[in-house]
């Protein structure tokens, strides 16, 4: 499935005063990425994902494209598998 452009689907997990997610949204923005944020602290299902690919912890950012998890992920990476 994909989105705007031909773009994979990108969710980025983060939390409030993330300086990590506050760059990668920053990035992706610039790359013309689309994608939906979630606050894994207001969302416990969300929470629970990251800790399942991120080794029990609550790493943020961590991402979803492309059917693929990452885990604090440069936006370059995020951009090529969103546009494949």
């Amino acid at each position: 499935m994909s989105g705007p452009g031909g773009q994979a689907p990108v969710t980025v997990y983060s939390r409030p005063g993330c300086p990590y997610c506050y760059l990668l949204r920053r990035g992706l923005r610039r790359r013309n990425v689309a994608f939906t944020e979630v606050d894994i602290w207001a969302d416990p299902d969300a929470a629970a994902a990251v800790r399942a690919v991120a080794n029990g912890n609550e790493t943020v950012p961590t991402v979803h494209v492309a059917g693929q998890w990452l885990v604090n992920p440069r936006a370059a990476t995020v951009a090529q598998l969103a546009y494949g």
